[in-house]
């Protein structure tokens, strides 16, 4: 069908539409007002501080809402009309289900109930004896009304002093100490939720110094205004009266029992009890060793009750990765207890994971040099290997790649395998011992990783590699987190080449040097701040920023200065330095709505013993988490294009810096089928022409590859499985006044688990 006729169909089923959804009066019942809303006017008596605060509080009482109006129209409202007929349709029910909408009448408006509910909010807030009223303003012709609100504020009372009674408890003087840490400021107006949140303040710091059964609830606030004649009042705070006695005393721990391998149904089983630094270990046989599992537990006998502590080690204890369930149970001893001291026991139930698991994944992949093929990675844990929550995960890997075009090329194959190992101990092994509060918020894990790697590419080459990695991870708080890896080893060996990828060596020194570098030493650091911890806020943020140092200290101890380049045992050592931070930002718009973008930015310099940053370190883009347009690594660097110079095929495009931005919008379509329309731009480049163009220039932006597409995601409980079409809209290797091409004919299909950022 001709593209014209294309568009004169959509133009007219558009037409139609708007028509048809701006003709709902003939719909409404008779004697009824489709309501379209109302207006609120605040009479002021003078300047009054957080006003715009106040009237988005009394907006939000007006109540109920209107139905929703598009560009004049109501789809929704007509799409429920339609759907109510007596043979609707199939398209009507199904217009209905997704966007339909039940009319709001002015019959549905209570004009009553909402003055009642400002009055409500405004004397919440200190301005008692105002008024409200309302008015409705009706359209017989349209067939519609509207309601406007007007309240009248007074002059709002205003606090003089806040004062404790006196009492005899002992918990009047605990509360005595708190009260210089109020909120509740002299001037303040009367203010409702600060007076509640002052309640659960006092309820949270008095639980923190021991009283287990006290309740915000039991506070009440007394307000006075006989003193005075110009709006003020005085505040006095008490305990109601009645309150259990339990709920005003203190409380001790005078027993820790601690189950390390907690099964429900098996308290029939007899178990051993050990006891160590003044807690109560209860296993049948030793599960979990007490001196790796006490430093967790920061809940001691003898001291006082505190919510935090029980918090704090309920996280601390979820964190080793060897349990599925962390239960603290405090049980009241009343035999022990006094009039003025009650006792708990605290149990700690700890339900353990399974001790092996297995995970598999399979992927399919697709590169721009036209290899592709099946990679499949397994991975076997074992978990509390020691008895002091180590865990140990053995993965292997293989791919299988085959190039399925390229002419003289086609048929070359690719074969990869991979095996690796981390133990993870949960604790701190350093020569040096740290007080258990050095790391407040939780106990840093010491991660020993080795891994080798081996690269076949048929008629070409293979590439073999050894890395090996001592360091530590820890989260100093909910949001930041650290990894330092102070030993980063790795050496990588190119052998098998054959004359004719020598030949390509031999013409492409800047290949042929990031080959070279066979020994890697050095340093890595890695500091995190994670926002999207809190899905449900509207502005999110994340940040991740990488240091990597290599070959200092080999270049002090070589004693090879003569050398050029010089070696450590034979071996050709790199040296450089490398930085990137990984920066983004949520704005959560809607349901399930959202606007998600991105910027990276990277940097590495060879120095030293290093003319090329070593392959392994470089940067590359493209791909299903970079620029989806293009295949992976298959961008720059600059403007360079391999198959101009005959290389495509031979080796992965990189480069020594990188920049890239993405934005996309995510929607949702039904269940867990979720839509997203992204746009991302990007590029590697070189700080010296090693290769035609990929020089880093002040023109970079004009060497930015730029691209966009739509995508589906799978979203099952936070598992993503992500398809995503993605077409180039500016390729930097073209000619200069050639990039803006809008290859639409050509898109790029990517397959990925979970989000790109």
């Amino acid at each position: 069908m001709p593209k014209k006729i294309h568009i004169y169909l959509i133009t007219g089923l558009i037409s139609f539409l708007m028509l048809q959804s701006c003709s709902v009066k003939k719909f409404i019942p008779e004697g009824e007002l489709l309501y379209r809303g109302a207006n609120l006017e605040v009479d002021t008596v003078s300047n009054i501080k957080e006003f715009d605060q106040l009237r988005t509080q009394l907006e939000a009482v007006i109540q109920p809402e209107p139905n929703n109006k598009i560009l004049g129209m109501h789809p929704g409202l007509y799409f429920h009309y339609k759907a109510q007929k007596d043979k609707p349709g199939f398209i009507n029910k199904f217009l209905n289900d997704k966007i339909g909408e039940e009319p709001v009448y002015l019959s549905n408006v209570e004009t009553i109930l909402t003055e009642d509910l400002l009055l409500n909010r405004l004397e919440n807030r200190g301005f008692f004896y105002s008024t409200a009223t309302s008015s409705v303003q009706e359209n017989e012709a349209k067939k519609t009304a509207r309601v406007s609100y007007k309240v009248s504020l007074t002059e709002p009372y205003r606090l003089e002093n806040y004062k404790l009674d006196s009492d005899s408890l002992l918990i009047y003087k605990e509360i005595g100490k708190l009260l210089p840490d109020t909120p509740l400021e002299k001037g303040m107006r009367f203010d409702l939720p600060l007076l509640k949140f002052e309640r659960e303040r006092l309820d949270r710091k008095l639980k923190e110094t021991g009283y287990y059964n006290f309740n915000s609830g039991f506070l009440i606030f007394e307000a006075d205004t006989n003193q005075y004649s110009n709006k003020r009042f005085d505040l006095f705070l008490r305990l109601k009266k009645e309150v259990p006695v339990k709920s005003i005393i203190p409380y001790k721990i005078s027993k820790v029992n601690i189950y390390p391998n907690y099964v429900i149904g098996n308290d029939s089983i007899k178990q051993d009890t050990l006891r160590f630094e003044g807690k109560s270990f209860i296993q049948a046989e030793e599960f979990f060793k007490p001196k790796h599992l006490d430093p967790y537990v920061l809940i001691d006998e003898g001291a006082l009750y505190s919510p935090s502590n029980s918090r704090n080690t309920s996280r601390r204890l979820a964190s080793i990765g060897a349990y599925k369930f962390v239960n603290i149970r405090y049980d009241e001893i009343d035999t022990l207890a006094t009039d003025s001291l009650g006792i708990l026991e605290a149990n700690i139930f700890l339900s353990p994971l399974n001790k092996r698991a297995i995970r598999a994944e399979l992927q399919a992949i697709t590169k721009s040099n036209n290899f592709a093929g099946p990679n499949l990675a397994v991975t076997l844990s074992n978990r509390n290997l020691f008895h002091g929550g180590e865990t140990l995960n053995i993965s292997a890997k293989f791919g299988y790649e085959v190039q399925i075009a390229g002419g003289d090329r086609k048929g070359l194959s690719s074969i990869q395998l991979g095996l690796g190992a981390d133990l993870i101990f949960p604790r701190l092994l350093f020569p040096i011992s740290f007080d258990e509060n050095w790391f407040e918020y939780s106990i840093p894990k010491t991660k020993i990783s080795l891994e080798g790697d081996y690269l076949s590419r048929s008629e070409l080459f293979s590439l073999g590699s050894v890395s090996a990695r001592f360091g530590y991870l820890w989260n100093a708080n909910r949001y930041v987190s650290h990894e330092l890896n102070p030993i980063s080893l790795n050496y990588v060996s190119l052998t098998n080449t054959t004359p004719e990828f020598e030949t390509i060596l031999d013409e492409n020194s800047f290949l042929r040097n990031s080959f070279d570098q066979q020994f890697i030493s050095g340093l890595t650091y890695s500091f995190t701040y994670n926002g999207m911890v809190d899905q449900n806020k509207k502005h999110q943020f994340f940040l991740n920023s990488t240091l990597d140092i290599a070959g200092n200290t080999i270049d002090l101890i070589s004693g090879n200065a003569e050398e050029d380049p010089q070696t450590f045992f034979g071996l050709e050592y790199a040296q450089y330095a490398k930085a990137d931070a990984d920066f983004r930002y949520h704005f959560n718009f809607g349901k399930e709505q959202k606007i998600a973008t991105r910027l990276f930015a990277g940097y590495g310099i060879p120095y030293g013993n290093s003319n090329v940053m070593p392959f392994s370190k470089q940067y590359f883009s493209g791909g299903p988490y970079s620029v989806r347009a293009f295949r992976i690594r298959s961008l720059g660097p600059g403007t360079y294009d391999p198959a101009e110079s005959g290389d495509a095929g031979f080796f992965d495009q990189s480069g020594n810096i990188r920049l890239e931005a993405n934005v996309e919008y995510r929607f949702p379509i039904i269940s867990f089928l979720k839509g997203a329309a992204f746009v991302d731009a990007g590029n590697v480049w070189n700080t010296n022409e090693s290769l035609p163009g990929g020089k880093f220039s002040s023109n970079f932006i004009d060497e930015f590859g730029i691209g966009g597409g739509v995508g589906l995601r799978v979203d099952i409980q936070n598992f993503v499985i992500r398809f995503d079409l993605a077409a180039p809209f500016r390729t930097p290797y073209l000619p200069e006044g050639d990039r803006w091409n809008f290859d639409f004919g050509k898109p790029v299909f990517n397959f990925a688990i979970g989000y790109p950022f």
